[in-house]
């Protein structure tokens, strides 16, 4: 059985807990309302003085007044017919135009009058010349007309000298229904100059609409440290403009190779001769850039393999210009050759004859793997900064405050920090290398903080980070590539592959072969640590950004890992279910799993395989929970490693909110099944804020009594819960009190848990009661707001992995 890493340290007071009847704790009680109760003012007249007043005097009629309608969050289409005052921008901050409806609720529209803040769009209803049109539903939204702008992307000149034919590739999601199989893309740049782009569309939603494509374009110039607008638009047609083979770059000269020195003998692979052998897998095919991958294991002069490195390359070639990016990785990760092992070895990469990169004495972890980027060519100078509200829109990415600004500040620290050993291979990046270590870190969370900061922020710096980090995640042992597939290895072939189970777990009766990994030929140890608990989302947010292979490859990689690490009874062999982990470790494996169904392409064969294991997953949980009339009724997850705390009579809710909030990410992806489990998995982060026999102001504590003894039945109701986890000294005083908040040395309203913390347990909860509103869930939006009239919050500015809000 998988050891547990040791516990989260408890706040000073964590276990000091109170009781209160939570409608004892608005307005009607004295005490101070944690919900937005209605006070006496309201409810006794302006003076607080029940009585009758004298009519007053009739007042002048009114001056005209704006009546200012919300219509669309940048990125998206204001719908309104006619003409009247639009503004863009958000609280005090506005521009404002006379348009006429349908706008573009844009940068390019109306400038950026808040840069780096999600903004909005507002119509003068009051002035409006044509009634306006009906607010479209939120989802689907509806597709766009040609010649609309659906999104676009802001390109960034990184040099200080003038660029021309700029080479541009990136990734880039789409509302469901926005792009359909009919539909073409065009790219017109701000100064209105239609550039052509090539949509290679990697993902569909199921109405066959466009989820995930890769986009290349040339920008014709991009004067020094310019900054321009590309908006995408549906065309109404399809291009049907085929990709060339390699000969062209061939012809021009291309060549990258990599060497590896290893106890003296020379290893060695060539990407233009693997080219040239026509061993490639083309992964972008147009007019405008094709990229072929290739790979090969690493062989001497005279044609002998080693028996575990080998070489892969991913080239993407630019028609007509004699420029290609190179992306060369380097891994040892074969799943089943024998001995597998760490290697130290003297590396040499050349591009176009040049030494680009070299390094002595690197360690190569066993099955993990390290890549680097350069290009055949000049390199561009240009950062591609994505529309983060019309990600956010389309569910890809969760909903993100957009009130919410990153912290220049802490911009600049995670830059200037991104440099030394961590960043170069087998370094851990941003990450925690041993990721048993507990405690709240950047890496936990839907979204690492890294990740989140770029996506909301759109700083190139960390978007660098971002990146670099997942590029990082090759440097942990959870690699395991089967040489038969040259795939990730999967349950599907070997569902009785194990990591934590032993040898004779492993025996496959349909095949009477043992599925346990070879046993380690030499030294074998990683300071890089992978937990399943601890993991962070390294690689959907690169992948989906960037569209590179090497980042979809490391999803895969990982939420493969997650499934088959468990012995393999506890998973049921090959259905790959995560319930016997830590109920954190099942939240995050969740998670991993439904982006990998979410954004594997279409004609990849691994799609319809996460996508069987997400659904083997749900399928468990709805049949023993959702369905269960004998499951408990709080919502709360019991199996796995769930009821270890205080003597097996005890959860710690805010793992529990993982799993809630990877519940929920999951059905905002668009899963019935998860939406389904939603619903049921609400109830505990709703009711520990709206219960009646239960303080709110604890619903953040670190763990709470679920029953009697280690054997009881579970509790039925909150109220039991909240007396059996709250020592008696405490049950006396108000829910909310300021003498509660004595008690317990909080401010009168701050809930428990590191309140302040960015990190906190209400943090852990936020994105969970965020999701249960989504839901639909009985008094969800009630649970919310008092959530959000808590006294004490912590600045996401500088970690907003949790600062996450309701659709």
């Amino acid at each position: 059985m998988k050891r547990l890493p040791f516990p989260r340290k408890m706040e000073l007071l964590s276990t000091i807990l109170a009781s209160c009847v939570l409608t004892a704790c608005g307005g009607g009680s004295g005490l101070d309302a944690p919900a937005g109760g209605t006070d006496s003012a309201t409810l006794l007249g302006k003076g607080g003085v029940k009585g009758s007043k004298p009519a007053p005097a009739p007042a002048p009629a009114p001056a005209p007044t704006t009546s200012w309608t919300r219509c669309a969050t940048e990125g998206e289409v204001c719908n309104f017919s006619g003409t009247t005052q639009v503004r863009y921008g958000l609280d005090s901050t506005w521009v404002t135009k006379s348009l006429t409806g349908p706008v573009n609720c844009n940068n390019t529209t109306f400038g950026d009058p808040l840069p780096g803040t999600v903004k909005v769009c507002e119509y003068d209803a009051s002035m409006i010349s044509t009634a306006p049109a009906p607010a479209p539903a939120p989802a689907p939204a509806p597709a766009p007309a040609p010649g609309v702008t659906i999104t676009n992307v802001r390109l960034d000149s990184t040099s200080t000298t003038n660029q021309a034919n700029v080479p541009v590739t990136f990734g880039q999601v789409f509302a469901a229904g926005s792009v359909l199989p009919t539909d073409g893309l065009t790219a017109t740049l701000s100064d209105g100059t239609t550039v052509p782009v090539q949509v290679d569309s990697k993902a569909t939603n199921p109405d066959g609409s466009m989820r995930h494509a890769v986009l290349s374009a040339v920008i014709p110039s991009l004067a020094a440290n310019q900054s321009v607008t590309l908006n995408l638009a549906k065309s109404g047609s399809v291009s049907t403009s085929s990709g060339t083979t390699p000969a062209a770059l061939l012809n021009a000269g291309f060549t990258a190779s990599v060497n590896v020195t290893l106890n003296g003998v020379v290893y060695s692979a060539s990407a233009d001769a693997l080219l040239k052998s026509g061993s490639y897998m083309t992964w972008l095919s147009g007019p405008v850039a094709n990229e072929w991958i290739v790979s090969a294991p690493l062989k001497t002069a005279s044609g002998t393999e080693h028996p575990q490195l080998s070489a892969r390359f991913a080239i993407r070639s630019y028609a007509g210009m004699n420029k290609a990016k190179v992306d060369v990785t380097i891994e040892n990760d074969w799943a089943y050759e024998p001995n597998p092992q760490n290697y130290t070895y003297d590396v040499q990469i050349l591009v176009g004859g040049s030494n680009v990169y070299s390094k002595t004495g690197m360690a190569h972890y066993h099955h993990a793997r390290w890549r680097k980027e350069f290009w055949w060519g000049a390199t561009p100078q240009l950062n591609v900064a994505h529309n983060a509200a019309y990600l956010i829109s389309t569910k890809a990415i969760p909903k993100y405050d957009p009130a919410l600004t990153i912290s220049s500040t802490a911009l600049s620290s995670l830059t200037s920090g991104w440099s030394g050993t961590k960043t170069e291979p087998m370094g851990a990046g941003q990450a925690t290398p041993y990721m048993p270590d507990t405690g709240g870190r950047p890496d936990i969370g839907l979204l690492p903080g890294w990740a989140a900061m770029y996506v909301l922020s759109g700083d190139k710096g960390a978007k660098d980070v971002t990146l670099g980090t997942a590029a990082l995640a090759g440097s942990w042992s959870v690699h395991y590539r089967d040489k038969l597939t040259d795939r990730p290895v999967s349950l599907v072939n070997y569902p009785y592959m194990t990591i934590l189970g032993s040898t004779s777990d492993t025996y496959n009766p349909s095949t009477g072969k043992y599925e346990a990994f070879p046993a380690c030929g030499g030294t074998c140890t990683n300071p890089n640590v992978a937990d399943s608990a601890h993991q962070p989302a390294f690689s959907f947010v690169p992948y989906l950004v960037t569209g590179d292979y090497y980042h979809l490859e490391e999803l895969q990689f990982w939420a493969m890992w997650d499934i088959f690490q468990y012995n393999p009874a506890y998973r049921e062999y090959g259905k790959g279910l995560v319930k016997s982990d830590q109920v954190r470790g099942q939240a995050w494996s969740m998670r991993a799993l439904g982006e990998a169904a979410y954004i594997t392409p279409d004609k990849d064969p691994m799609k319809a395989q996460f996508e069987t294991f997400l659904s083997n997953n749900l399928d468990w949980y709805n049949t023993n929970y959702t369905a269960n009339a004998s499951a408990n009724s709080l919502g709360i997850i019991t199996n796995g490693a769930a009821m270890v705390y205080n003597d097996s009579r005890g959860i710690a809710p805010w793992q529990d909110d993982f799993f809630t909030s990877a519940i929920g990410r999951t059905a905002e992806l668009g899963y019935p099944k998860a939406k389904q489990l939603m619903v049921w998995k609400a109830k505990f982060p709703i009711g520990r804020m709206t219960d009646t026999g239960f303080c709110w102001i604890y619903g953040s504590s670190y763990a709470l009594n679920i029953r009697d003894t280690s054997t009881s039945p579970y509790y039925s109701s909150f109220g039991p819960v909240y007396q059996a986890s709250v020592p008696s000294t405490q049950t006396s005083l108000a829910c909310g009190s300021s003498a509660m908040a004595s008690a317990l040395g909080l401010q009168t309203g701050e809930m428990v848990g590191y309140s302040s913390e960015n990190t906190g347990y209400p943090s852990n909860m936020q994105p969970a009661l965020a999701y249960s509103v989504d839901s639909g869930a009985t008094n969800g939006a009630t649970a919310w707001q008092v959530f959000m009239n808590r006294t004490v919050k912590p600045d996401y500015s500088t970690g907003p992995q949790f600062a996450i809000v309701p659709r």
